[in-house]
C-alpha cells in the first residue's frame, strides 16, 4: 500500500484493488484477504469458509469508531452515526432509532441538527456505501479517492490490513476432489458457495483425477456461468437473472494429488 502510494506520482497510476492471497507455508495455506474477495475450501462435499467480505455493512462498527475519534475526518458533511433510514429536516426534536460504534442493537435518540448530515455508511447489501463513494472498506491504493465534488479523502477509512485464515492440510487427508477456490467479487454476486461447490463437483467428475487441466475447466466453467449468456436484455444466467457486471477472476487449487485418490 505504501507502496502504491510512492509510485503514484512518479509513475502517475492513481487508483486501487482489493487483494486475496493464498500463501502455501510448511504444510499449511494461509489466506488472506483485504477487500471483497472470497475463497472457499471444498473437501469431501463439504464448504469451509477461508475469508469474509469487507464491505460498510461487515466493518460498520470499526468505521464509526474511527469517525467518532477522528470527527475531522468526515469533513463536516457526515455523521458517523446510523439510522434505518435518511433523517428529514421536519423530524428535528423528534426521537428515532439510532446506533453507534459501540452498539449492536438499536436505541431511541432525540434528532438534533448534526443527525441532518448525510451517514457514514448508506444503503443495504452490495448497494450499501462508506461516505456514498465506495462499497468496499479493505484495499490496497485508492490514496487519491475523494468524495464526489468534495475535498474530503475516503482513504483514512479504508484498511490495507487483511484478515488472514490458517488451513492446515497436515491434518486431513485429500483427494484430488478436495480444491481451494479464490474469486474476485464478480464470481460472488451471483453465484453462492453451495452453487460453486455445485459446479466444482460437476466438473471434476467428467475428467479423470490425474487429468491436470481439469482444475482449469472448472475455474473456466465458473467464469462462464456467472457471467451468463448475452441476450436482448443484457447478460442472462440460466435462470434468466442478470449475470455479473462486475469482472471474474476465479482460481481452482488442488489440495490433494492422484496418489491420495480413493
Amino acid at each position: 500500500d505504501d507502496q502504491i502510494e510512492r509510485e503514484r506520482a512518479s509513475q502517475r497510476l492513481p487508483g486501487g484493488c482489493c487483494a486475496l492471497a493464498a500463501v502455501y507455508l510448511m504444510g499449511k495455506f494461509y489466506v488472506a484477504n483485504a477487500g471483497d474477495s472470497r475463497a472457499i475450501i471444498i473437501r469431501n462435499g463439504e464448504i469451509i469458509p477461508m475469508s469474509r467480505e469487507f464491505t460498510p455493512e461487515t466493518e460498520r462498527q470499526r468505521l464509526q469508531f474511527l469517525a467518532f475519534l477522528r470527527p475531522e475526518l468526515l469533513g463536516k458533511e457526515f455523521t458517523h452515526l446510523e439510522f434505518p433510514r435518511r433523517i428529514q429536516p421536519k423530524e428535528l426534536g423528534k426521537k428515532m432509532l439510532y446506533r453507534d460504534q459501540n452498539m449492536n442493537g438499536w436505541a431511541y435518540k432525540k434528532i438534533e441538527e448534526d443527525d441532518l448530515k448525510f451517514p457514514l455508511i448508506y444503503g443495504e447489501g452490495k448497494k450499501a456505501r462508506m461516505m456514498a463513494t465506495i462499497g468496499v472498506t479493505r484495499g490496497l491504493g485508492d490514496h487519491d479517492l475523494k468524495v464526489f465534488s468534495s475535498n474530503i479523502h475516503i482513504k483514512p477509512f479504508l484498511s490495507c490490513f487483511p484478515e488472514v485464515r490458517v488451513y492446515d492440510l497436515t491434518q486431513y487427508e485429500h483427494c484430488p476432489d478436495d480444491v481451494l477456490v479464490l474469486g474476485t467479487d464478480g464470481l460472488w454476486d451471483v453465484t453462492n458457495d453451495k452453487e460453486v461447490a455445485g459446479v466444482v463437483m460437476e466438473v471434476l467428475t467428467s475428467y479423470e483425477p490425474n487429468d491436470p487441466c481439469r482444475y482449469t475447466m472448472v475455474a473456466q466453467e465458473l467464469v462462464v456461468r456467472s457471467r451468463g449468456v448475452l441476450k436482448e436484455r443484457g447478460w442472462r444466467l440460466a435462470n434468466d437473472k442478470l449475470g455479473s457486471g462486475d469482472d471474474i477472476s476465479v482460481f481452482v487449487i488442488p489440495l490433494g494429488g492422484p496418489g491420495n485418490y480413493t
